[in-house]
């Protein structure tokens, strides 16, 4: 099993939409890096779900229910995943939480903030969800 983390703004698709509709398909992600990220996701890997641009806050946990296909929102070659959602954490864990945990300062999250898709090892999976004390 691989473990990552998607990022999508509230505003578009929420935590609680996702809750709502019991899937969440990641579509228009344009950075080639996150495309190939997409491209590896496998069926049963778990993701993180994280709030982007207003929260900034990872909000539950995702399972990949289907692999990487054609982002339906364009012609051109970009890729979508579906997930389905497992867990909502028991306190929503904040960027200022993550970037405070020197064990953490090397996940894309930190590095790479403009990336919307990442993976994550998972020791750094695991440390994540401790600071959210849910699993």
């Amino acid at each position: 099993m691989n473990y990552w983390l998607v990022k999508f703004a509230p505003f578009r698709v929420s935590w609680q939409d996702i809750l709502r509709q019991g899937r969440f398909e990641i579509y228009g992600v344009r950075n080639f890096q996150a495309k190939n990220n997409l491209a590896k996701m496998k069926l049963g890997d778990w993701v993180l779900f994280y709030h982007s641009q207003e929260e900034k806050q990872i909000m539950g946990i995702l399972q990949v229910s289907e692999e990487a296909h054609q982002d339906k929102t364009t012609a051109e070659k970009w890729l979508s995943v579906t997930f389905e959602p497992i867990k909502t954490l028991e306190k929503p864990i904040s960027l200022s939480q993550i970037k405070y945990d020197a064990a953490l300062q090397n996940i894309g999250l930190v590095k790479q903030q403009r990336l919307a898709v990442m993976p994550l090892a998972k020791t750094e999976f695991e440390k994540i969800l401790e600071k959210g004390k849910s699993y």
